[in-house]
């Protein structure tokens, strides 16, 4: 087990680390100048080699990128011009909000957080729940209504949804208010009212695709030696699919529900243009649109991080699940 855990810990970071060096290399590979992106259009080749001094962009490629992994680190020093000293861990200085990168993901990775985390126990219990009870009543109405709702959530997309939900709840019946973040901590009521539209949103698309997978692989599971032996041995029903067959069925839906969540974390950016939200999505497509390149190295990581992350849980639950794990 232990083998198991620094094996999945060293590919974690030796993934990192080729995101952070591709990522950084991106910096270099946009077309856009930084400098020419902060510098007055009257600014002249002096000025803005000046510019690039006092930012470090004239160093070496490599002394460049020691300086930003030690500024993630341990904290790095900057310019008077970037703020000053920058404490770990310093994704560098944005041009355009003119303020630590860190701030700004500090201030926007909880609207993420708010979004994901709830949707995403919303739509596991929705899909779980959907596939148990439509393969447990296998060929009957509520097993058709199943997979109905299934087909129907697959082939529907979020700004429909979300679109159809604010018309609905917002603007027609003003059961809901608009849309908006607010900390957890200041109102749990408000937090909570002004999300539920996206949580309900995620929950609806991706609880389909969970009803179908779980469906198919606890029927799948049924059938199994293992599963047949537990009943021939007079095991009452919920050892059998509790203690057995769940058990099997639900290792899929955990490797689907990592890559998804940690996905999501990386940014909802449908999610959160379709109701007015400013999260790491947004965050990270204004970035984009501004050529903000410190604060589109800073998105990146922070998905990829997300990503590794929800990997790594995986693998874990992996050891709960199915002990065999262990020694592979």
């Amino acid at each position: 087990m232990l083998r198991f855990l620094v094996k999945r810990t060293l590919s974690a970071v030796l993934t990192l680390f080729a995101v952070s060096v591709l990522t950084f290399l991106m910096f270099f590979a946009l077309p856009r100048d930084p400098v020419t992106g902060m510098c007055p259009k009257n600014c002249n080749p002096e000025r803005l080699e000046r510019v690039r001094q006092e930012l470090g962009l004239s160093d070496p490629l490599v002394d460049q990128y020691a300086g930003y992994m030690k500024g993630i680190v341990t904290g790095r020093e900057l310019s008077a011009a970037q703020g000053g000293y920058c404490d770990a861990p310093c994704l560098g200085w944005s041009y355009v909000n003119n303020e630590a990168v860190t701030d700004t993901l500090a201030r926007v990775l909880p609207v993420t957080l708010s979004i994901v985390v709830p949707a995403a126990i919303l739509w596991l219990l929705l899909g779980v729940g959907l596939g148990l009870v439509s393969a447990l009543r296998r060929g009957t109405w509520v097993d058709r209504a199943a997979i109905g709702f299934a087909l129907t959530g697959a082939s529907l997309q979020l700004y429909f949804v979300g679109a159809v939900l604010l018309l609905v709840f917002v603007h027609t019946l003003g059961w809901l208010p608009v849309p908006g973040y607010t900390s957890l901590f200041d109102d749990p009521v408000r937090w909570a009212g002004g999300l539920v539209l996206a949580w309900v949103s995620l929950a609806l698309l991706f609880s389909a695709s969970y009803a179908r997978l779980f469906r198919a692989q606890l029927l799948e599971t049924l059938g199994e030696d293992f599963v047949r032996t537990a009943r021939a041995k007079g095991l009452p029903s919920s050892a059998v699919y509790g203690r057995h067959a769940l058990r099997a069925a639900i290792t899929p839906v955990v490797t689907v529900a990592g890559l998804d969540v940690g996905a999501a974390l990386g940014g909802t950016v449908i999610t959160e243009t379709t109701f007015g939200i400013q999260g790491l999505g947004r965050t990270a497509v204004d970035a984009v649109r501004a050529g903000d390149l410190p604060t589109i190295m800073a998105t990146v990581l922070v998905a990829a991080v997300f990503v590794v992350l929800a990997n790594m849980l995986v693998d874990l639950l992996y050891l709960a699940i199915d002990p065999r794990v262990r020694w592979g």
